[in-house]
C-alpha cells in the first residue's frame, strides 16, 4: 500500500469514527436526555395534564379523561356526540363522509329518530348539529351549552329533578373560550354527568 491509499484509509476510518461518535451522542442527548428533560418540566409544571388530564369521582376513582368523550347509553344522562369510533381512543379518526353520504344520511336519520323517540318535549328544529355529527378525531369530549340545555326536559322527566336546577348545572359547568378569545363555549359531557350523580345522591 503506497502512501496515498494509506492516508485515504486512514482519513476514511477518521471519518468513519466521527460519524458513529456523533450519532451516539445524538441517541443519548435527543433519545434519552431530552425526553427526560421534557417529562420532568411537565410533572412539575402542568402535572395533570402530563398524566392525560384524568377525571376523578368523589370516591377518587378515574373514571375518564377531560379529552376523551364517553358513551352514556343511559337516557337519564346528558348525551355527549355521535361517535364514529366506538369511543375508543387508540382507533382515533373519523369516515369524512361528505354531506351527500348515503351512509351519513342514514346514520344521521337513525340520530333523528333516536331523538324524536327519547325527546318528545323538543322538536327536530331545535335539535343542534352537534348532537347528530361527529367532531373530525371522533372522541370530542364536549357539547355546546345548548346541546346540553335541550336534554334538560328529558333528564328533568326521568330524573325528578326541575328544569332550573338542570339548567343551573349545565351553567355551571360551561366552560367559556380559551383566554376569553378562541373557541366556543362548551360543556364536558363527563363532568356534567358526575355533577348529575352527585346532584342525584
Amino acid at each position: 500500500m503506497d502512501k496515498s491509499e494509506h492516508a485515504a484509509s486512514s482519513t476514511a476510518s477518521f471519518s468513519l469514527g466521527i460519524v458513529i461518535r456523533v450519532s451516539l451522542v445524538f441517541l443519548v442527548c435527543c433519545g434519552i436526555i431530552y425526553p427526560l428533560v421534557c417529562t420532568g418540566v411537565a410533572q412539575v409544571l402542568m402535572p395533570a395534564n402530563a398524566n392525560g388530564s384524568m377525571i376523578y369521582n368523589s370516591k377518587g376513582q378515574i373514571v375518564g379523561s377531560e379529552l376523551i368523550g364517553q358513551k352514556f347509553a343511559d337516557p337519564k344522562y346528558f348525551q355527549g356526540r355521535v361517535s364514529s369510533i366506538d369511543y375508543k381512543a387508540e382507533a382515533s379518526g373519523s369516515n369524512n363522509y361528505a354531506a351527500s353520504n348515503p351512509d351519513m344520511l342514514k346514520r344521521t336519520q337513525e340520530s333523528i329518530e333516536d331523538w324524536k323517540t327519547n325527546n318528545p318535549a323538543v322538536p327536530v328544529s331545535q335539535l343542534p348539529i352537534d348532537l347528530i355529527t361527529n367532531s373530525g378525531s371522533g372522541l370530542d369530549p364536549h357539547i355546546s351549552p345548548q346541546s346540553a340545555l335541550v336534554q334538560v326536559p328529558r333528564i328533568s322527566k326521568l330524573n325528578g329533578i326541575p328544569e332550573a336546577k338542570l339548567q343551573q348545572l349545565v351553567e355551571q359547568t360551561t366552560e367559556g373560550r380559551d383566554l376569553g378569545l378562541f373557541g366556543e363555549p362548551r360543556v364536558n359531557v363527563l363532568k356534567l354527568n358526575l355533577a348529575l350523580s352527585a346532584l342525584l345522591k
